[in-house]
């Protein structure tokens, strides 16, 4: 028999999935980090009805001795406040006491990027004999050209897609649509894809969808990691490559040919300016690099001291 609060947790994650429209993948890490909270409701003993700001902290603690990165803490955190609030609006607890409590500050690391013969290394280990080299080429294409993660990569629909004016309306986190734009050879494998791989791989198939696996149907997430993880394999790069990467070199080469920053946060889909800037980190350090090496009186310095 489900407890009260495994009840509770069962619809609160139908109503995000049924009502407020949360992705399938917001609303799985929900469900998993209310299961964790389940756990140490139970092994504690805890009234979750009444929970104090002392068992709170303990519980912060808890996820600490299990490893959890502060991203994961933050997260977790979210979605024991949504969950309050959900019991609060349906008169299940009188406050939400995740209200005041603040996530814990994360630490700043950069995000891995390509160096552009790295990228260049990728392209070439890419052949398009078959239907199924086409579309990956057309996945890493797409990654890179338009910064796409990989969950709205995987959810283009073909009516989304503005071949002519090189457009695609892709829904991002939060259910927020935004136009991103591609370039020639983007149009160029989508178009052969298009005309030559997708018709045989749908087979008898009906889809809305661009990217489809070898049995004629949608390409998951899982998928697109899959095919990155092989195409880096055999481009002979010798550290982990992630789709999630490709976005990062977006938006590097982006900021370093020019463009400004609030254009690049548009194009990525993020909601602050924050979030973005991390990126002028590393530009900033290819700068410093770039003035240091050119800089006519830094380099007179350099050569007194020898």
């Amino acid at each position: 028999m489900k407890s009260d609060l495994e009840k509770n947790i069962s619809q609160f994650i139908t109503y995000l999935t049924s009502e407020i429209r949360y992705s399938p993948n917001t609303s799985t890490s929900y469900q998993n980090d209310l299961f964790e909270y389940q756990k140490f409701i139970i092994k504690f003993k805890i009234d979750y009805c009444n929970i104090s700001k002392d068992q709170i902290r303990e519980y912060l603690k808890y996820l600490d001795q299990l490893k959890y990165s502060k991203s994961t803490i933050s997260r977790n955190l979210s979605a024991l406040r949504h969950f309050y609030s959900y019991l609060e609006i349906n008169n299940k607890v009188k406050t939400n006491p995740f209200k005041s409590i603040h996530n814990p500050k994360k630490d700043k690391k950069l995000p891995n990027f390509l160096q552009p013969d790295e990228l260049q290394k990728i392209f070439d280990s890419l052949k398009i004999e078959t239907p199924l080299e086409i579309r990956n080429r057309l996945i890493v294409e797409l990654l890179y050209a338009t910064g796409l993660r990989v969950s709205e990569l995987t959810d283009i629909k073909l009516s989304s897609i503005d071949i002519n004016n090189h457009e695609i309306k892709v829904r991002g986190k939060g259910n927020k649509e935004r136009i991103v734009y591609f370039g020639d050879y983007a149009e160029k494998y989508l178009r052969l894809y298009l005309e030559t791989a997708r018709p045989l791989l749908i087979k008898k198939n009906k889809s809305d969808y661009l990217f489809l696996n070898n049995t004629g149907t949608n390409l998951s997430t899982r998928g697109v990691e899959e095919i990155i993880d092989k195409i880096v394999r055999e481009s002979s790069l010798k550290h982990n490559i992630s789709p999630h990467v490709l976005r990062h070199t977006f938006a590097t080469d982006m900021l370093n040919n020019g463009a400004d920053l609030k254009s690049v946060q548009e194009l990525l889909g993020h909601a602050s300016l924050s979030t973005t800037q991390i990126y002028t980190h590393i530009t900033n350090e290819r700068l410093r690099s770039v003035y240091l090496k050119t800089f006519p009186r830094q380099q007179e310095k350099v050569d007194k001291l020898k």
